[in-house]
């Protein structure tokens, strides 16, 4: 008998939203550069409407499909992973842009394997959690039984952190500090979630800060990054150049925006106009009240994600919903401090809206993921 779909509305029409906005905002940023590199001002809404119309045959398939059997995927979707992530990294195999090599080619597109990792590590971090602690065990519920699983270090805390470091590293290794830094929240963010002491968090989250000064100390662009965050103005035509040209879009939205089209920024001023910094387009064209709403949407996403995890039936439902909302926030969250630039700049999209096929199709079917939890969750 076909499952009966009542998914949790609300979270749905948002995913329509933002989808479509998202459709719209990726022409209105990128029209004049494409006619200006491809002589087709179509070229990138092409693509990206061809991935939002997979993304949706995604969605769809994961809505109908009950979600526990990603459960008996834990190990192949790892697998994969890593796998996919290791042949990005070889000459020949992986696409280098700009000095990173995290794409793979296939036929005219091209797929981004860190996307995929960071699901496949919401599904296997849902079914450690599930398997190994059970139900009720947020720190809201936890009991003594709970407790003392978290409490074993080599047992409860240890391989999580372990798999999802493995893949921070070959994800680091491309390089892409944001998605490595994005898969370890993510872990650290689950377990806190589940209920593991702060105290095992604490130690680890401590060494790894110098560890991760490290690795922008060793990378010369990193330190650029930082340098302009700290002072964009020091180099205006420099590193803060990008950051200093957000900021003029935002303010040259005023209140209202200029309108859907009339972004001045995107005349080949602000850098990746239609990518990361699509969200200074936003500003700019739909003005302060726009920007909000969209702001208002992705709250609204997250707090029906956080209530499907709360109120799911079954503990690998709440850890996979609680999963992929931390991922979707966490990168949300990240992007807009760039854009505003309240955070150094990292590579990574505003889900739903920047321009990506894989980054795009892996948060459409996370979402219908997340809906398919919704049908059984008691929201």
């Amino acid at each position: 008998m076909p499952r009966r779909l009542t998914p949790d509305a609300w979270l749905f029409v948002v995913t329509l939203v933002l989808l479509s906005t998202g459709v719209v905002m990726i022409y209105s940023a990128s029209a004049i550069v494409a006619a200006d590199r491809f002589h087709d001002p179509y070229f990138f809404l092409k693509k990206q409407v061809f991935w939002a119309v997979l993304g949706c045959g995604a969605l769809w398939l994961t809505l109908r499909t009950d979600y526990r059997r990603l459960e008996k995927l834990v190990l192949p979707l790892l697998g994969l992973s890593v796998l996919l992530l290791i042949l990005v990294l070889i000459p020949g195999l992986g696409v280098s842009v700009n000095g990173s090599r995290r794409w793979l080619r296939l036929g005219p597109l091209s797929f981004q394997p860190a996307e995929l990792a960071k699901l496949a590590l919401v599904v296997y971090l849902a079914a450690f959690l599930a398997n190994r602690i059970g139900h009720g065990t947020s720190r809201a519920t936890s009991g003594s039984e709970t407790r003392d699983e978290l409490d074993q270090f080599w047992r409860g805390v240890f391989p999580p952190l372990a798999v999802g470091g493995v893949l921070a590293l070959l994800v680091l290794a491309q390089p892409d500090l944001g998605s490595c830094l994005t898969l370890l929240v993510l872990t650290v963010g689950l377990l806190f979630l589940a209920g593991a002491p702060t105290r095992w968090l604490a130690m680890l989250v401590v060494p790894a800060l110098p560890l991760a000064a490290f690795a922008v100390y060793m990378a010369p662009y990193r330190m650029r990054r930082v340098f302009a965050f700290l002072d964009p103005w020091q180099d205006p035509r420099g590193s803060g150049f990008q950051i200093i040209q957000s900021w003029l879009a935002l303010g040259g939205g005023g209140l209202f925006g200029r309108g859907i089209g009339e972004s001045k920024q995107k005349l080949f001023y602000l850098p990746e106009a239609h990518t990361d910094f699509i969200f200074a387009i936003v500003g700019e064209e739909l003005g302060f009240i726009g920007a909000t709403l969209i702001v208002l949407l992705f709250a609204v996403l997250i707090w029906r994600g956080l209530r499907i995890g709360v109120r799911a039936t079954d503990p690998f439902g709440a850890y996979l919903a609680l999963g992929i909302t931390v991922l979707v926030a966490t990168q949300t969250l990240v992007n807009l401090g760039v854009v505003t630039g309240t955070l150094p700049t990292k590579g990574l999209p505003l889900p739903f809206l920047s321009f990506g096929g894989s980054a795009l199709l892996m948060t459409m079917l996370a979402t219908g993921v997340l809906l398919n939890i919704s049908q059984d969750a008691r929201v």
